[in-house]
Order: C-alpha cells, then sequence, then structure tokens
C-alpha cells in the first residue's frame, strides 16, 4: 500500500507525464533530505533506477562523508549506484565562472554523458515546492521577464522533477515517518549566497506577513504560466509581424511596423535576446527608433545597424582587414562558403561577356598580377564599365541599394598596381573590360 506521499508525487507524475513505468532513469542524489526521499518514493512506486553522486570535493571531509552515506543507502536499497569526482575549484578558475556554476555545469554534463552511456531515458532531480518559490523570489530581485516568474518546470528537456509540488516540511515528515536517516550540507545553514539568503532571512519574513507565502507564489506562478501561454502567442504574431527574414545569418526588422505593435520594446526584446544583445542595449535600441542610418550596436556575436527604416541583425565581421592572396591562376577558399576561381585562357571567336553576377572575364594583358581579394576601404575609387570617370565604391553600393551592413561586407578584387578590377557581384573597372585587341581572358569566378 502507497504511502499518503507517494500517492501525492504519483499523482503529479501521472497528471504531466512525466515518467514511463517500463522506463529506467538515473537518479541524483546528494544525501541531503529532498534528494534521498527521491530514492525511496521512486523504490516504493516501483521505478527502474540507478543512482548518481556527484562529490565536487569542496568540504573536505564532510564530502567525504556525503558519498560514503550515498553508497551505504544505495548498497541497503538494492539500487546501482554510480560516483564522479570532480575538480570543482579548479574548473572554476580555469573558465572564469563561480563555484556554484562551476558545480552546475559539471553536475548536469556529467549526468547526460552517462544517459547516454547506460541508454536511460531521462535524469531525476529532487527540486520541491520551496526550491520553485525561491527561484521565483530570486528572478524577481535580479529583475525577469514574465517567464522568469514562472518557477521552476516540472520537465526541461532529459531533466525530471517530480517532487515539485511537495513542500520541504513534508519532504521531511516522510522521511521521519519511514525512519530514513540523511545528510544534512553546513554550508547551505549559512546566507553566503543569494538563495541561502533568501530561504534563511527573506522567507521566514514574509511568512510573518502571510504564513501561507509559498502557496501564494506557487499559485501567482500557475497562474503567471497561463498568462505566458497567451502572450506567447501574441508575441510570435508580432515577431512575424515586424520581421522579413530571421535567422542565424542575418535578421530584419521594418521599424515602422515595430512601432505598431502593442509591445514594441517586449517584442524587440524577444527578437534581439537570440543574438546576445542585453536588456540595456535592446532598451537603448528600443529609444533610437528613428535614429539616423548608421547607427549601430555590438552585441557579442552580432552587430545591429539602423538602415533605411530597418534594423539590421547580422553576424560580427570577424576581421575587415583580412585579404586573400590569389597569385596564379588556380582554385581559392575565401571561408566556408566562398572561393575563387581563376582561369586563363585564349579568347574564343564566338566570345561574349559573362552575364552572371558572380562570373567576369577580364582583359589578361590589363591585369597584373597578384590579385588581391579584400573588404572595401573608406576611399576606394573605380572606374566602373562604360563611364568616363571614376566613382567611389562606395557611392555605387548606394546607388545598388545595399544596406550598411551588405556594404561592410562588399569585396573587391584588386590587382599587383593596388587597382581594383572587380567590385565583387557587381561591377568590373572599365580598364580590364575585353576589347576587339584582347587575345587572352582572364576569367574570375565566385563559387
Amino acid at each position: 500500500m502507497l504511502s499518503s506521499f507517494a500517492h501525492g508525487v504519483k499523482a503529479f507524475i501521472d497528471r504531466n507525464r512525466l515518467l514511463k513505468t517500463d522506463g529506467f532513469y538515473l537518479l541524483a542524489l546528494s544525501g541531503g533530505c529532498d534528494s534521498v526521499a527521491l530514492l525511496r518514493v521512486m523504490i516504493e512506486l516501483g521505478y527502474r533506477f540507478a543512482a548518481v553522486h556527484c562529490n565536487f570535493q569542496l568540504r573536505g571531509e564532510e564530502s567525504q562523508r556525503d558519498e560514503l552515506f550515498c553508497e551505504q543507502l544505495c548498497l541497503a536499497q538494492k539500487v546501482p549506484f554510480h560516483r564522479v569526482h570532480f575538480d570543482t575549484k579548479t574548473y572554476a578558475k580555469l573558465h572564469r565562472v563561480s563555484i556554484e556554476m562551476a558545480a552546475r555545469e559539471l553536475r548536469y554534463r556529467y549526468f547526460e554523458q552517462l544517459r547516454k552511456d547506460l541508454g536511460a531515458d531521462a535524469i531525476l532531480v529532487a527540486h520541491h515546492n520551496d526550491d520553485s518559490v525561491e527561484t521565483f523570489l530570486l528572478n524577481l530581485i535580479r529583475g525577469t521577464g514574465i517567464h522568469g516568474l514562472l518557477g521552476i518546470k516540472p520537465q526541461n528537456g532529459f531533466i525530471v522533477r517530480p517532487l515539485l509540488p511537495i513542500g520541504r516540511s513534508d519532504i521531511e515528515a516522510y522521511l521521519s515517518g519511514i525512519g530514513q536517516a540523511f545528510v544534512t550540507d553546513c554550508s547551505n545553514q549559512i546566507a553566503n549566497v543569494k538563495r541561502n539568503m533568501i530561504r534563511l532571512k527573506v522567507l521566514p519574513l514574509l511568512r510573518e506577513i502571510n504564513p501561507s507565502v509559498s502557496d501564494s507564489i506557487t499559485s501567482t506562478a500557475k497562474r503567471l504560466g497561463l498568462v505566458a501561454q497567451t502572450f506567447d502567442k501574441a508575441m510570435t504574431e508580432s515577431i512575424a509581424a515586424v520581421t522579413s527574414h530571421q535567422g542565424a545569418d542575418k535578421c530584419v526588422i521594418d521599424i515602422r511596423q515595430l512601432k505598431k505593435e502593442t509591445a514594441p520594446e517586449y517584442t524587440l526584446y524577444s527578437i534581439l535576446k537570440k543574438y546576445a544583445f542585453s536588456s540595456a542595449q535592446i532598451e537603448s535600441i528600443a529609444c533610437s527608433l528613428d535614429a539616423p542610418s548608421g547607427r549601430k550596436w555590438l552585441s557579442k556575436s552580432h552587430e545591429l545597424v539602423v538602415s533605411r527604416g530597418q534594423l539590421i541583425v547580422v553576424p560580427l565581421l570577424q576581421d575587415a582587414n583580412r585579404s586573400l592572396s590569389l597569385p596564379e591562376p588556380g582554385r581559392y577558399v575565401w571561408d566556408d562558403v566562398m572561393k575563387f576561381d581563376v582561369t586563363l585562357c585564349d579568347i574564343p571567336s564566338d566570345f561574349s561577356p559573362s552575364r552572371s553576377k558572380n562570373i567576369v572575364t577580364l582583359a589578361a594583358d590589363s591585369v597584373r598580377f597578384p590579385l588581391l581579394v579584400r573588404h572595401v576601404h573608406k576611399g576606394d575609387r573605380f572606374r566602373p564599365l562604360g563611364m568616363k570617370g571614376s566613382k567611389l565604391v562606395n557611392d555605387l553600393l548606394t546607388d545598388l541599394k545595399l544596406s550598411l551592413d551588405e556594404k561592410q561586407r562588399q569585396l573587391v578584387v584588386v590587382d599587383a598596381a593596388d587597382k581594383i578590377i572587380w567590385v565583387v557581384g557587381r561591377r568590373i573597372d572599365d580598364s580590364v573590360s575585353v576589347t576587339s585587341e584582347t587575345t587572352e581572358i582572364l576569367r574570375l569566378q565566385v563559387l
């Protein structure tokens, strides 16, 4: 016969379809009351699983005590046991993250690898209702959008939380009722990190105002979850209305349409957070929708430029001074997606100039090797085919209505005399055009 505690956990699992009766799972076991209660109730409910203990080697003898306790508990309960030791301090130093973040990254990376190795269906962790309430308050204090106020999800990918609706007091009562011991992490009793401060100081004060504050926060989070579903649907429609293109390579946002939306700044936030722009940057962009073309913001991975009534987001140009030498005929690689083919041949009797923007045929005797492919420089000039005078390359690109980011990425081919012979994909220089006297042609092709 199941205990009332197990009945509650089972009802939550079934309601959210978290586990399969014939599944196999990994259970994160620290030795504390939460994970020990999860282990005991999973045994009571008849699920098949193996326990996993991570020793972060941060608390000396206490860390060793926890590992030994977990090993003996699993031996007594006939549960398969896995353990791993981490040099957490070294990892944190090498990766320049906090000890807390280092432990989290190490733990979940190991869990996922072990899950794959053993063919487990999911990883069970012992987060409970008090953890969800603490997360709600943490995010509220830090500043967050609506999704930060939903608490912890019952499932996130392969991470499953069967104890999420249960409070800490009920967990402790369950263990006491079955006479199950557990270990206590003394560091959790010190208010030296934000979560501990909320658990030990903030929540007790809130309970003086409202003894049922945890239940109230949980109910609020559930209601916000319903609001978030409606909000997400509206935001999806808003994003579709303002973007003419959206992908990893480029995003184009129509400023005029953006201004018409009910929540322009949040629409902008929903788009730009994917491109690593900070909340402060997005607020600045939202306040600068009337800025002249050329205004620019940079994230760690992308740049956003105001250009002709649009916000254009593209990956950062990694090296504006990059160049590629073409010393002789052959095939040359510019990057993963672009190559240049250079060939020399006699002019055929039925010759006609190429009509493809990616292929040009030039008078070979008018070109001096080596050639060089580079980005456009400020002040670059050339004489477009058919013109008598020279023209700034930037003016040509403006006439072609290229956006600022397209201008920045524009390539040119110059010869040994530093003369621009081809604005790639746009125009050749008049001085290298094929004439009736040309006997040999130089063919340049972008692949």
